[in-house]
C-alpha cells in the first residue's frame, strides 16, 4: 500500500490540488484509494463536499474507528475529512504519549486501501508529524518562487529530525514543480535548482492553467472539469508517475 504525505511549509504551492488530482486520477485507473485531510481548513471536504457526521478529530481523539471516519465520495476514492475541530484536536493530543505516532496507531488496521495520501497543512505541526509518522513517503509540491523553495528546506530538516528521534524511515519520493510559467526566468531557474538538488525525483511540471483553479469552485478534479486541458495533462502525466515510483 502506498502511503504519501503531500507536503510543503509553505502554503500556496499546490497541495491541495495536487492530493485531489492524484487521487482521483489512481481511482480513475481502478486504484483503491484513500485521501486524508490532515488541515483544519477542511479544504478536501469543502472540495467534494460530502455529507459526513465524523472528522480526523474523533479518530484521533474519541478513537472512533476509522471506517465510521471515512466516507466514499466514488466507488475507489474515499474520503477521511477534517474540518476546524481538527486544530482542537492536536492541543489536546500535545499532552499524549508518543503522540507523533498515534495516527499509525489509529489506522493500523485500514489495509483495504492501494493508495492512502494525505493533504498536509503548511506548518510543522504535530498532525504533520502524524502525517510524516504514518507515511512511507513524502512528495513536495514546489511552486515557482523562492519562498517555495524554503520551504522544501525546512521539510527537509523535519524529515531528518522524525527519522532520528522515532528511527521512521521517511524517503522524499517526488518533487512536483508547480504554477510552472515557461515564459519566465524565474520558473525555469527554480526548476533547474530543484533538479541540481533532487535529480530524478523532479517530477514533469504542473503548468500554470487557469482551469485548475477553476476546477476547485466547481468542486470537481480537473480531469472532470477540464479534461482537454494543460492541467488535466500535467496531472495524468503526474498520476502515471505516481504509479510508478517505488
Amino acid at each position: 500500500m502506498k502511503k504519501i504525505a503531500i507536503i510543503n511549509q509553505k502554503g500556496g504551492t499546490g497541495k491541495t490540488t495536487t492530493a485531489v488530482n492524484i487521487g482521483k486520477g489512481l481511482a480513475d485507473r481502478g486504484i483503491k484509494t484513500l485521501l486524508i485531510d490532515i488541515d483544519p481548513q477542511g479544504n478536501l471536504a469543502t472540495w467534494f463536499e460530502p455529507d459526513y457526521e465524523r472528522s480526523l478529530y474523533h479518530l484521533l481523539v474519541d478513537e472512533e474507528a476509522p471506517e465510521s471516519c471515512i466516507v466514499e465520495i466514488e466507488d475507489d476514492l474515499h474520503l477521511l475529512p477534517s474540518d476546524e475541530a481538527t486544530a482542537q484536536a492536536e492541543k489536546i493530543l500535545t499532552g499524549k504519549t508518543s503522540r507523533e505516532t498515534i495516527l499509525k496507531r489509529r489506522l493500523s488496521g485500514v489495509d483495504s486501501y492501494d493508495a492512502v495520501i494525505l493533504d498536509c497543512p503548511p506548518s510543522l505541526s504535530l498532525l504533520n508529524q502524524n502525517a510524516l509518522v504514518y507515511a512511507k513517503t513524502a512528495y513536495i509540491p514546489v511552486s515557482m518562487d523562492y519562498l517555495a523553495v524554503v520551504g522544501v528546506k525546512n521539510i527537509l530538516k523535519n524529515i531528518r529530525r522524525i527519522n532520528d528521534l522515532l528511527e521512521h524511515d521517511v524517503e522524499v519520493g517526488l518533487v512536483i514543480p508547480t504554477f510552472f510559467d515557461i515564459r519566465t526566468n524565474q520558473s525555469k531557474e527554480i526548476l533547474e535548482t530543484l533538479k541540481k538538488h533532487f535529480d530524478s525525483k523532479v517530477t514533469e511540471p504542473i503548468r500554470t492553467n487557469v482551469r485548475l483553479s477553476e476546477s476547485a469552485s466547481y468542486n470537481e478534479t480537473i480531469f472532470e472539469y477540464a479534461p482537454k486541458s494543460h492541467g488535466a495533462e500535467d496531472y495524468a502525466k503526474l498520476v502515471e508517475r505516481v504509479i510508478e515510483d517505488e
